[in-house]
């Protein structure tokens, strides 16, 4: 069989520009693609909406996959092991209460059952700006490649439409910042502000994360560490049943609005 490399570059072209295009207007948004962006993403497709997920990295996945310091196991509660259960990830019981899973298996099972369900992502692509349009609820994203960001270059991103945006970032709560930078201090927090993550403290972390996780400005919800980083509460290390919890959750609460 001969090979035209010329017909191997269209192929990847055409059918990625056929998916952006279909993705300039869905009815999620999700930035970040970690446990949580990822679970949320799951159950987003599996309920029938159209969810595309933007990572500005190249691999996906968050800090799940470095485990806890470069240890590749993850700790989750009992709680939120039906969820590795659903996904057909492994857990073996370390004592009660605590499941240990390997993290490169859960990682890269939570990204595959994902897309697989119907979230589409699209890496290395960061969220520049939101579209705030008449009744200033956010409808939509600005996004640029990720290489134009870290390259410092003048070029003019690109919009994208949606229902709603989940903000997934993580720790710096990236789509909330530009929220509150370009409007005010509307936030639904009790300063209004952005309240920041306080020291690590697993237990109240991960008990915050579920009333944390909901719309924190018209059409932005947030979800994972971004969520306890917007409301001011602790971080909770390489435990992750909360975060996929919060995906878990704040799905359910867009399938009951959107649906």
């Amino acid at each position: 069989m001969k090979l035209d490399d010329v017909v191997i570059s269209k192929a990847i072209i055409e059918s990625f520009m056929e998916d952006f295009i279909d993705y300039t207007d869905m009815d999620v948004a999700i930035g970040g693609g970690g446990p949580a962006g990822l679970t949320a993403g799951y159950y987003l497709a599996k309920a029938g909406l159209k969810v595309a997920l933007f990572e500005r990295k190249l691999s996906i996945g968050g800090g799940m996959w470095g485990g806890g310091m470069m240890f590749n196991k993850i700790v989750v509660q009992e709680e939120s092991r039906r969820i590795l259960d659903e996904f057909g990830i492994k857990t073996k019981k370390y004592e009660e209460d605590y499941y240990i899973a390997d993290s490169v298996e859960s990682t890269s099972t939570l990204c595959s059952k994902a897309t697989q369900a119907g979230l589409k992502i699209f890496n290395l692509m960061s969220i520049e700006d939101v579209m705030l349009q008449e009744s200033d609820d956010v409808t939509g994203l600005v996004l640029n490649w990720s290489a134009v960001e870290m390259g410092g270059l003048h070029v003019d991103p690109l919009t994208v439409r949606t229902k709603a945006v989940v903000d997934a970032t993580g720790h710096d709560c990236e789509v909330v910042k530009v929220v509150q930078r370009k409007v005010g201090p509307k936030l639904n927090t009790e300063t209004g502000k952005i309240m920041g993550e306080k020291p690590m403290w697993a237990e109240v972390g991960e008990k915050a994360l579920m009333d944390n996780t909901k719309e924190v400005y018209p059409g932005l919800y947030v979800a994972g560490m971004s969520a306890n980083a917007v409301y001011g509460s602790p971080r909770m290390g390489p435990i992750f049943g909360g975060m996929l919890l919060s995906g878990e959750r704040i799905a359910q609460i867009l399938i009951e609005k959107l649906k």
